[in-house]
């Protein structure tokens, strides 16, 4: 498949909250993930047990939308802007807006970087 191809199951997975299948579909074994400037994971062992650890925190997802999605075929880079209310344990409701880029190979993910901002009272 082509990257907008990939791209558009993609998001329609994470849209299902289908967020474990579509890691075990789409990131590649040595993918490099990292959250703003934070150390990058490395592996898709370390990544998928980083994932698994946040999604045991949400507790309810109010609201997920995906609001750009911009895409690079040449580089095959995507970039997608989310937003996401959700309660998490421990900290309560959070909303959230985040941009991801990502860098695709052979229809995997290789490379993730997320950019985000944690407000007052955990929003970002």
């Amino acid at each position: 498949m082509d990257l907008q191809s990939n791209i558009n199951e993609f998001l329609d997975m994470l849209q299902k909250g289908q967020m474990l299948e579509a890691f075990e579909k789409y990131y590649a074994d040595d993918v490099v993930m990292q959250e703003n400037n934070e150390p990058p994971r490395v592996g898709k062992d370390k990544n998928r047990e980083f994932e698994k650890e946040f999604l045991s925190g949400v507790e309810a997802v109010h609201d997920s939308q995906i609001k750009n999605v911009a895409l690079d075929p040449k580089n095959n880079v995507a970039m997608i802007q989310e937003y996401m209310d959700m309660t998490m344990k421990g900290v309560g409701r959070v909303q959230m807006e985040e941009v991801s880029v990502q860098t695709w190979k052979d229809g995997k993910i290789v490379h993730e970087h997320f950019f985000y901002n944690h407000g007052e009272g955990g929003t970002a």
